[in-house]
């Protein structure tokens, strides 16, 4: 059986052995352990999942390389069955999460571009330059935004949309030349 695990903060980056020209030439994952180069990184993003995964969700996520999920995941199963699908697992702590080891924030970088992943997003007005992207959820309502350059993504939520949003994840596809790709996908 391959070996599964749980990614806290940057551990898929910064557990492998990769010189400085490879690292700005390539995105690097890991799937069972192994190393191996990604034209492009096709990463599912959920959030707000509050102890309910549909079978639709596994299903979604078997074709991704990386899976991230933007807090209040409530119960840990919900990560044990994400891990045993294969893809890297990130997460970050939500206010609903009582698993105090999972991290608030993560700072990710992927093919050049930076990433934040927090459960709550802070005001516009404090969106700092060190990252590209800021993807949050808490607000169960699915967002993509750009204020003071800093590209804001919600994937919505899986359990229990507001506002008349359906239950919703999102893909994000990072290619290789830093181009970013968002697709929010409804779930029926």
């Amino acid at each position: 059986m391959p070996v599964t695990r749980l990614v806290i903060p940057s551990e898929v980056e910064e557990s492998l052995t990769i010189s400085p020209l490879e690292k700005e030439n390539r995105d690097v994952s890991v799937r069972a352990g192994l190393a191996y180069s990604l034209d492009m990184t096709k990463v599912l993003v959920i959030a707000d999942t509050h102890n309910k995964l549909p079978p639709r969700i596994l299903e979604l996520a078997a074709s991704a390389d990386e899976i991230w999920h933007l807090g209040d995941v409530c119960e840990e199963w919900i990560v044990d069955e994400l891990r045993a699908l294969g893809p890297p697992v990130t997460l970050v702590r939500g206010n609903c999460d009582e698993n105090y080891n999972w991290p608030l924030v993560c700072d990710l970088t992927r093919n050049g571009i930076r990433f934040r992943l927090e459960h709550i997003c802070p005001p516009p007005r404090r969106a700092p330059a060190d990252y590209d992207i800021l993807l949050h959820g808490h607000t169960h309502v699915p967002r993509d935004e750009t204020i003071a350059g800093v590209r804001f993504l919600n994937p919505g939520c899986v359990a229990r949309p507001n506002r008349g949003a359906p239950p919703s994840i999102g893909w994000l596809e990072i290619n290789k030349n830093g181009k970013v790709n968002w697709r929010l996908e409804l779930l029926h």
